[in-house]
């Protein structure tokens, strides 16, 4: 089965899930606004220049999940999802999906953010399955740690190669769309790389090896 390839942020819905839940933290006076609010812009600051250092990032963005228990965590996630991801959702993010699913091919979402963000918003986009970077869990707490590697820059690779192997599939005639330079690496894997409303750096190379750019905003 033919695989269909998607980033999530900027790329699916018009803006970053990641850096919006940061937001949300601030506005509901679960974290610092000062402080949290300024290194939340910092760090997608540096992943737009391609500078990111992920793992200082994620103990960053992870830290506040330890604060609580899941089942309150999952309300103020809900809350998020309805008042924060559903503007960001593009009518013609969900007219590609159906494209795609029409020709019976197996849709996956690979995003550097974290599974406790984006699985509902997988989950509303319709997808198959989604390969996301694994907060770790022990005792039914959120540990502020990553479990094994971040699906980022390399990292989506790799545990895209886990993934197929896993569930003994090929990437032979895959399909991958992003905005982001930050997923050349991957870009680079596939049939069909497609630029998606991209990024400077990303559109530059894509008119550099004419690989289609198209935009799901106009």
């Amino acid at each position: 089965m033919t695989l269909a390839i998607f980033d999530l942020d900027n790329t699916l819905i018009n803006g970053d899930s990641d850096h919006a839940w940061g937001d949300f933290l601030v506005s509901e006076g679960i974290v610092d606004a000062g402080e949290y609010e300024a290194a939340n812009n910092r760090f997608y600051q540096d992943y737009l220049n391609g500078d990111l250092d992920i793992h200082r990032y994620l103990s960053f963005a992870l830290e506040p999940l330890t604060r609580h228990e899941p089942e309150v965590l999952h309300r103020l996630r809900q809350r998020f999802v309805d008042e924060r991801v559903r503007p960001m959702l593009l009518d013609k993010a969900f007219e590609l999906l159906e494209q795609h699913r029409r020709q019976g091919h197996y849709l996956l979402i690979i995003t550097a953010t974290n599974r406790f963000v984006t699985q509902p918003i997988a989950d509303l986009l319709g997808v198959d399955d989604l390969i996301a970077t694994e907060p770790e869990m022990q005792d039914g707490r959120y540990t502020g740690k990553v479990a094994g590697t971040p699906s980022f820059q390399d990292g989506k690779v790799t545990r895209l190669g886990a993934w197929l192997a896993q569930q003994k599939r090929s990437a032979g005639d895959a399909w991958f769309y992003s905005d982001s330079h930050n997923d050349v690496p991957l870009l680079e894997q596939v049939a069909h790389p497609i630029a998606v409303d991209p990024d400077p750096k990303l559109a530059d190379l894509a008119r550099e090896r004419d690989w289609p750019i198209i935009s799901l905003r106009d």
